[in-house]
């Protein structure tokens, strides 16, 4: 990777984790915030932690379109500053509709393909996998951050002062975007000239891979239990543990120290031995152990802590090669419509999890919630077993 392309691909990766920072920072702090708001229930609170992603997977597709007509930087601009108002719109919310409101404003800038697009743009074929991995590990590294910043955060200014820091990042993203992010030296259209089979038909040669169709359904599944889980997550370190919301990363902070120290072996393992199916299929195991364990004895710290160490190991892992291995698999002219695929599946999945998260909470309380992320992985794992061959 020479100095411009590291430059534009690093300069995009923390546009995405200033985005996804901002996102998931809300997470570990929503649910006893929420409960004290007018209007809120189990099914809405769950509908503002997910419709986020039913926004995002709606106009993933669109967004890339625009993207390859008007340019990527404006379109991803555009996007961001649709973020940055919805950050705005939840941040002023006195009720948990409003919060819905502007969480689905949130989502309405759906920047991913776009920014996948861009990478394509300003990368080199042979490095365009290293690219797709830098991405796929800045996400999850937001993720660690986010699950320490805030409640650490919320402790300062709240979670209204958290939507407000989300819409600063997002102007912040737009300055990195225009100041360090390479110009494309070809015109936007000529990728799309290179292919000549149609749109409709290019997605349905990703659409009928079942390697690729494995990895959708996987970044579904992975994306929608994780919503699921936060929403009664925090509630279990309060009521369980004793920690204030505030208090919680004191317990998040050394889980996911823990966890990346774990992951890095098996990432190596992974990629330089070449046993990626053997950790894939580990590390769906392991995340389906967790809500197992979660689901009988979350009562108790000692259970906890175990339990989240082997939830964060195996997410962390899968969240930074997920989209490595959708890049290696989809065949060169068809990249972009798999990321885009890949994608809108990542965000349906934010949703639904919202959505059955919430309804399940209200129906059976909390032990219903770790069953169910329990069963959603068992599901995965009997897929990737039957059907992911990892033929790299």
């Amino acid at each position: 990777m020479n100095p411009n392309e590291r430059k534009s691909v690093i300069s995009i990766a923390l546009i995405m984790t200033f985005r996804m920072l901002g996102l998931f920072m809300i997470f570990p702090v929503f649910t006893p915030y929420a409960q004290h708001i007018a209007g809120a229930t189990p099914q809405l609170i769950g509908l503002a932690l997910g419709i986020y992603g039913l926004t995002q997977a709606c106009l993933q597709i669109p967004f890339g379109a625009l993207s390859d007509r008007f340019g990527r930087k404006p379109i991803i601009c555009l996007g961001l500053l649709i973020f940055a108002i919805g950050s705005v719109v939840a941040a002023c919310a006195h009720s948990i509709e409003g919060i819905i409101m502007g969480r689905a404003l949130q989502g309405g800038g759906a920047i991913g393909s776009a920014a996948m697009a861009l990478i394509a743009d300003l990368t080199q074929n042979s490095q365009r996998t290293k690219a797709m991995a830098i991405i796929g590990m800045s996400i999850g590294l937001a993720f660690a951050l986010a699950m320490v910043a805030g409640p650490m955060l919320n402790g300062i200014i709240g979670v209204p002062g958290i939507f407000w820091l989300t819409a600063l990042l997002a102007l912040i993203a737009i300055a990195i975007l225009y100041l360090c992010v390479g110009n494309i030296s070809n015109s936007d259209g000529n990728a799309q000239q290179q292919d000549p089979a149609p749109q409709s038909r290019r997605f349905k040669q990703i659409l009928t891979n079942k390697q690729l169709v494995c990895l959708d359904i996987g970044v579904f599944i992975q994306h929608a239990m994780l919503t699921a889980l936060f929403m009664i997550l925090p509630l279990v370190l309060q009521q369980n543990l004793h920690l204030s919301s505030d208090r919680q990363w004191l317990f998040y902070l050394p889980i996911l120290v823990c966890a990346y120290i774990l992951m890095v072996p098996f990432i190596i393992l992974a990629e330089k031995k070449q046993h990626m199916k053997a950790v894939f299929i580990g590390s769906i195991t392991v995340l389906l152990l967790s809500q197992l364990l979660l689901w009988q004895w979350h009562q108790t710290w000692l259970n906890c802590l175990i339990s989240l160490i082997l939830f964060f190991t195996a997410f962390t892992l899968l969240e930074a090669t997920l989209p490595s291995l959708v890049s290696k698999i989809a065949p060169a002219a068809n990249k972009g419509a798999a990321m885009g695929v890949y994608s809108t599946s990542q965000f349906l999945g934010i949703f639904l999890g919202g959505v059955v998260g919430g309804w399940l909470f209200a129906n059976g309380g909390i032990s219903a919630i770790f069953l169910g992320c329990a069963l959603a992985y068992l599901l995965w794992l009997l897929i990737a077993i039957r059907y992911q061959t990892f033929s790299l």
